[in-house]
């Protein structure tokens, strides 16, 4: 295509990035975070001034926008999603990003916080972007590539489709959702209000990285309720919730069916956050697993848990909640493998290789494709997300910006 796109992409990442837009799982609203309407409102802006069409901002916090097909006959409509959100994982309040330009192979000292030290001995993809314009944040903020990346990625994109209109390609629709990382992207209006037969996230890593399986998702929040009494005159009546809360996580296994103790195909249950008095306590898990049998035996799990605790102290209320998050995109797109194998020959047309890699979380995807919309992943190049040492590759931006008006060309054949 012999088109540089790293001025733009660089200063799109670097726009965004600086936009605070972390979301609130305790937030009842949508988006979770009235600071996501800061970049939603920018978006509908810059959609606008490239050219495209139909643009909106629904009222769950979604922007969406057409790009009209060049081609006049009946192609399938496709569509390119990216989230605004950041995760709530680490402070995004703040970013600074820097561009450390034509990458030397060595450490890169973050100088906000010297003690984080981006280096390709403990991140050994860094090591193979020599020669690239890397971009970090300070060392007090994760950055926010994830998926600010990917929004810039799809602008770009779709601004170059908009000026070159003898481009052929079908009708795109583009759509930047909310809440993302709390699992709320996919409002129950998106896949009608999208109105693509097939769609693509823009929320992978590495340079050729292609999905079509994720975790399947569900939730467990752990209630306990104990009696509460004036600790001086506790003897026999104090049944403390703090106590039965730490005997539950306790119980649970520690050296195998957690992140840290799981990798590949292993699925884990996560606790993810815990809060409370003597009172009363809360514990907030995830579970995660590729087969859904797996993923309900993880949900058996915690409710025996509980229930064994309980027996121990029946004076003592503890309930189990599971709740269902996302599931595996795998379960439909193995149906109908064409956006699998529209991505494939784009990337080939893009000179990319490509390589299948199922990864151990969720995207949009997975609840777009669920509910009929088939949305595989596609990387960005972004790495070490959710926390402060997370880098992008702006050459990595720029191949999977060739990479999306590649495809969009292969389905108007189609």
């Amino acid at each position: 295509m012999n088109t540089d796109f790293d001025k733009e992409l660089e200063e799109r990442l670097i726009r965004y990035c600086e936009i605070d837009t972390q979301a609130d799982e305790k937030s009842p609203t949508s988006p979770s975070t009235e600071i996501q309407f800061d970049l939603l409102r920018l978006l509908v802006e810059e959609l606008q001034a490239i050219g495209a069409q139909d643009v909106r901002l629904t009222d769950y916090g979604a922007v969406l926008a057409t790009i009209p097909a060049t081609v006049d006959k009946d192609v399938p409509t496709i569509g390119f999603l990216a989230h605004v959100d950041t995760a709530p994982a680490f402070n995004a309040a703040g970013v600074k990003p820097i561009v450390h330009r034509n990458y030397d192979g060595g450490d890169i000292v973050l100088p906000d916080d010297p003690e984080q030290v981006l280096s390709p001995s403990t991140s050994p993809y860094l090591g193979q972007k020599v020669g690239d314009d890397i971009v970090t944040a300070s060392g007090t903020t994760l950055l926010g590539a994830d998926d600010k990346a990917g929004i810039a990625i799809i602008m770009a994109a779709m601004g170059h489709l908009l000026r070159h209109p003898e481009i052929p390609h079908g009708p795109v629709r583009i759509g930047f959702t909310p809440d993302e990382e709390i699992g709320r992207g996919v409002h129950e209006s998106l896949p009608a209000d999208l109105g693509a037969e097939f769609a693509y996230t823009l929320d992978g890593a590495e340079l050729g990285e292609l999905v079509y399986e994720t975790f399947s998702a569900d939730k467990a929040t752990v209630r306990v309720q104990g009696v509460s009494t004036h600790p001086g005159q506790a003897k026999d009546k104090l049944v403390n919730a703090l106590h039965l809360a730490a005997k539950i996580v306790d119980t649970l296994p520690h050296v195998t069916l957690t992140p840290e103790t799981t990798d590949g195909r292993q699925g884990f249950i996560h606790l993810y956050a815990m809060s409370g008095t003597a009172a009363a306590a809360e514990l907030h898990f995830i579970l995660r697993d590729f087969e859904m049998d797996e993923l309900e035996r993880q949900g058996e799990l915690i409710k025996q848990v509980c229930a064994t605790i309980q027996a121990t102290e029946p004076r003592a209320h503890i309930s189990c909640e599971v709740t269902a998050q996302y599931r595996n995109m795998r379960y439909w797109l193995e149906n109908d493998m064409r956006p699998i194998d529209m991505a494939v020959e784009a990337y080939r047309r893009a000179g990319i290789e490509h390589f299948f890699l199922p990864i151990r979380g969720g995207t949009d995807g997975s609840r777009l494709t669920e509910k009929g919309v088939p949305t595989p992943n596609l990387f960005t190049g972004r790495q070490n997300i959710h926390g402060p040492l997370e880098w992008v590759s702006i050459q990595d931006m720029a191949r999977a910006t060739e990479m999306c008006i590649k495809l969009a060309e292969r389905w108007s054949e189609s």
